[in-house]
């Protein structure tokens, strides 16, 4: 695993412990040789995080819509920039240039990318693990729904059971380094979604 791939607000939120994770998360990229790859902004968490991992001596790719870079929200200080047209090829970037994805705490966006890419690793699009840095219980409602989304028997356990959840980054680091991908949907016609 050489980069990791971190979603997360563009706002700090209103608890400074989860501007202090994000620096903790940039630190820890840095110091273990991980390029951290994200939405190339400067504001909230994508700034700490992408502060951090510079301070720390760590390299940092961020991807940015051209539209987002006119709006003077790109971070200018990090190792590389690639802007490009739209969102669509701003997830497909990240998604090329990361070995894992980890979701910060975040509003939408965040979810939204971190749910793109559990789909796309369901169907087989790529084999690389996803996590939630779950601070302070923040994702503990959307981890209910999906044990409900389960329960509801619309989607299996296993497709839920890809998700890495935790506190620690580090934990999480660990549990990639030892992710095994379930077999794809769709791949085999005798295995049910």
């Amino acid at each position: 695993m050489q980069s990791i791939c971190i979603f997360c607000g563009s706002s700090a939120g209103n608890d400074p412990v989860y501007l202090q994770v994000a620096q903790s998360v940039g630190e820890v990229l840095a110091k273990k040789g991980l390029t951290l790859v994200y939405g190339g902004g400067k504001v909230g968490l994508m700034g700490a995080v992408a502060d951090s991992v510079l301070a720390h001596g760590g390299k940092v790719l961020g991807v940015m819509p051209k539209h987002l870079v006119d709006r003077e929200i790109a971070h200018n200080g990090i190792t590389e920039l690639y802007v490009v047209d739209n969102m669509h090829e701003r997830k497909q970037k990240m998604a090329e240039l990361s070995d894992g994805f980890v979701a910060l705490a975040g509003g939408a966006g965040t979810l939204e990318e971190i749910f793109e890419q559990w789909t796309w690793a369901q169907l087989g699009i790529h084999q690389k693990p996803c996590a939630f840095l779950n601070t302070k219980g923040y994702y503990d409602p959307l981890l209910q729904m999906i044990e409900h989304m389960v329960d509801k028997q619309f989607t299996k356990t296993r497709y839920a059971e890809m998700l890495t959840q935790s506190d620690d980054i580090e934990d999480i680091l660990k549990a990639f380094a030892n992710y095994q991908p379930p077999e794809a949907k769709w791949q085999n016609s005798n295995v049910q979604p």
